[in-house]
Order: structure tokens, then C-alpha cells, then sequence
């Protein structure tokens, strides 16, 4: 039946249990109780190995409703499963007892859905108890349970580090790739206070143009522009500079032998 609207959800209904001060241990781990057996198949259905994980651990329910509290949650959740499974010798009332005080002393940094999962896992998974369920199977069965909780949460973080392992090669090999083009780029920079300035620039234009209508090979516009890049590397001279009405003298033919070499080939200076 599902439940009506405005019911409380199984984790609540539970700790109200737990936490009357009409129910005492002894009587919770005595006494057959139906709804809490409803309340933890309800809570129970989807649970994950990850959702019990970050559930809230048992030293921090000691904290908030007190350890006696979190003790006769451990004692209704065993008490239901003990009725669960139809077998003929089963933990009495005091087994019972001892079981959740061990459980709430053992495995204070896990949760109540630890346990419940736990126990589920044994129902669920095809578990044999050749007709009879004591203390001692019942401890192997939560330490199998925290064995494969360890080695499940242990594979995901292997996984999460593989992938990021791989983000960050795929990344690398991206910057690798574009490294020698953005230093070239860099390289490749003609500063406006060069006096070659205005020629380099149609220098790397032509290079630009021959490559693209395959009149040069990829090799050779590689040299072309390492080239340049040696031409833009000024070394002041202090001995010699041209004077003003030189360097124009230059500049001009320079234009000139670049304006030959475009009308040559039909290359426009783009």
C-alpha cells in the first residue's frame, strides 16, 4: 500500500520509534513490529552503496539524538531483518542487544543505511543460512558488506583519477599542438619602432599568399618565415646607422621590389 499523503518518511518514522521514551531496547528487540519492517523496505528500495556513503555516520547520530538512541535504531533495523529470514534457530531478544551495541561501537565513521543495505544485500543475494541465523553470520555479513563498500568506493576513485588523468593528457597534447604556433606568432611580432617594419609585414604576406596557391611547400614557407624572424632580431650597431634620407632610400626599394614581385605573380597584399 503506498502511503498516504502526508505520512511520515521511513527515516522519520523510525527515529520517532527509536526515540520514545516508551520503547525501551529490550522490548524493540523482543517484540515483532510490522511498521518498522514497511519503514525500512521503503527506505531501503533504491539504496546505493554511494547514498549510504554520505548518509550521516553513526558518531554523528550520537551527537544529534544520543547513543542510546542510535542503539535502538541498530536493535529495530536487526529485529526486522531477523524476522525477515525464515529460518528455524534465530538471535534471541539478548543477542539481539549485544548485536546492535557492537555495531554502534564498531562502525561509528558508517551510516544506519550501512547497515541496512547490508542486511539487504543478504536477503537479496541469494544468501543460505542452512536453517539457522546467529551472531557470528551476521557480523560476516556486515564485514563482507564494508569489504566490497571499501572496494567499490575504491574503484570509483581509481575511475574519477583515470579520467582526469586523461582530461588533463588530452589537454596537454591540445597545448602542445598549438604551443610552436602561438610561439611562432609571438616570434613573428614586428614591432612598429623597427625601420624594416612596413617590408617584413609584406614579407610575411607574400610567404602567406605563395603557400596558400602552392607555389611554396610547407617546409620552405617554414624557412621563409624563420627567415623574417632572424630579420626582425635587431642588433644595434652603434658604429654605423643609416641617416634619415637613406633609410627612406631603402624603404622605397624595398616597396618597389615587393609591388615587382606581387604584379609578377598577381598576388594582392592583403
Amino acid at each position: 500500500m503506498a502511503p498516504s499523503i502526508g505520512s511520515p518518511r521511513p527515516e522519520t518514522s523510525l527515529l520517532q520509534l527509536a526515540s520514545a521514551p516508551s520503547t525501551t531496547s529490550s522490548y524493540l528487540a523482543s517484540t515483532p513490529n510490522p511498521h518498522a519492517r514497511l519503514a525500512l523496505a521503503e527506505l531501503s528500495v533504491g539504496l546505493t552503496v554511494a547514498q549510504a556513503a554520505a548518509a550521516p555516520k553513526l558518531f554523528q547520530l550520537k551527537k544529534q539524538v544520543g547513543e542510546d538512541v542510535v542503539v535502538k535504531l541498530l536493535v529495530i533495523i536487526l529485529r526486522a531483518f531477523v524476522d525477515s529470514v525464515r529460518v528455524a534457530e534465530k538471535p534471541d531478544a539478548a543477542d539481539i542487544l549485544e548485536l546492535a551495541d557492537t555495531l554502534a561501537q564498531t562502525y561509528t565513521h558508517d551510516s544506519v543505511k550501512d547497515i541496512i543495505l547490508a542486511l539487504k544485500e543478504a536477503r537479496t543475494n541469494g544468501t543460505r543460512f542452512f536453517n539457522a541465523l546467529d551472531p557470528a553470520r551476521v557480523y560476516e555479513i556486515i564485514r563482507d558488506y564494508f569489504t566490497r563498500k571499501a572496494q567499490s568506493l575504491e574503484n570509483q576513485h581509481l575511475d574519477r583519477k583515470a579520467q582526469a588523468i586523461s582530461q588533463e593528457s588530452v589537454a596537454l597534447h591540445q597545448l602542445q599542438q598549438a604551443a610552436p604556433r602561438l610561439v611562432q606568432s609571438v616570434a613573428l611580432m614586428i614591432p612598429d619602432s623597427h625601420p624594416n617594419a612596413q617590408h617584413l609585414r609584406d614579407k610575411l604576406t607574400l610567404i602567406k599568399q605563395k603557400y596558400r596557391r602552392g607555389l611554396v611547400s610547407m617546409a620552405q614557407a617554414e624557412q621563409q618565415r624563420y627567415e623574417v624572424q632572424q630579420a626582425i632580431q635587431r642588433h644595434p650597431r652603434p658604429d654605423w646607422q643609416p641617416s634619415e634620407a637613406a633609410q627612406q632610400q631603402i624603404t622605397r626599394r624595398h616597396q618597389q621590389a615587393t609591388r615587382r614581385f606581387a604584379e609578377k605573380w598577381g598576388i594582392v597584399n592583403t
